[in-house]
């Protein structure tokens, strides 16, 4: 039986944004079509903290995934960043994964204590909680996506398909 993954991107939030870049990378995955996972995707998450914390804790529950990759825009950084942990004003919680196996090969991407202060950080955290208060030994990680273009994509397309395979190797 084929490992379940769950991959989550947000929409767009400001008018002049054309899309969101952890929503182009996973439509790219789609379109590969060639992983030996069940990849279920939950896509252009709303950028509500709250509404987008619901629908991906509904979503696990639902689709009790075997791994979940949660992934956010950062257009300010360039490489793909695997955050380490998400923090909800004292509280803080990392991540279920020894990140630095999922970066072994990689060639653009960075480990992260700094999942910023916007919705990325509260969906995290939210999934790294209720993963905590239910006991759910479900290696989640979030990976936020820097701008893509013709020139980065098919690097950050290699490293996030690394991530994929490394996870689903644990």
């Amino acid at each position: 039986m084929a490992k379940r993954i769950l991959l989550t991107s947000f929409d767009i939030w400001l008018s002049e944004q054309r899309s969101n870049s952890s929503d182009d990378l996973l439509l790219e995955v789609i379109k590969l079509n060639s992983l030996p996972y069940d990849l279920k995707f939950l896509r252009r998450l709303p950028v509500d903290e709250h509404q987008a914390s619901l629908q991906v804790i509904q979503k696990i529950s639902e689709l009790q995934p075997d791994y979940i990759i949660c992934s956010g825009m950062a257009a300010s950084r360039t490489k793909l960043s695997l955050e380490a942990v998400a923090s909800c004003g004292e509280s803080v919680l990392p991540t279920n994964v020894k990140l630095e196996k999922l970066v072994t090969s990689a060639t653009a991407i960075e480990i992260s204590y700094d999942c910023g202060k916007f919705v990325c950080e509260s969906v995290y955290y939210a999934v790294l909680n209720y993963l905590c208060q239910n006991q759910l030994p479900i290696p989640c990680v979030f990976v936020h996506v820097p701008l893509l273009n013709p020139e980065n994509l098919p690097l950050i397309l290699a490293d996030f398909l690394l991530i994929i395979n490394n996870l689903a190797l644990l």
